[in-house]
């Protein structure tokens, strides 16, 4: 069973924004399954530097616009 991450995401309010983007349509468009854009968007999978980029790239935001991680956590 794996561990939550502590990094936070805004997938979801994304991809509503983006005209209510499936995760489907988000797995595509950064090419991960879509039960892997679930994992990342539920906060149950970290996604790779890259993939992140890819994610932020989507939705034409900042990294730190979809993601986030607690300060002071080490």
């Amino acid at each position: 069973m794996s561990k939550p991450t502590k990094i936070t995401n805004e997938i979801r309010r994304l991809r509503f924004d983006a005209d209510e983007m499936t995760q489907a349509e988000l797995a595509k468009r950064i090419g991960v399954t879509r039960q892997t854009a679930l994992a990342i968007e539920q906060g149950r999978y970290s996604p790779s530097l890259e993939v992140a980029f890819k994610i932020a790239n989507v939705f034409n935001v900042p990294l730190e616009q979809v993601f986030q991680y607690p300060e002071g956590d080490d």
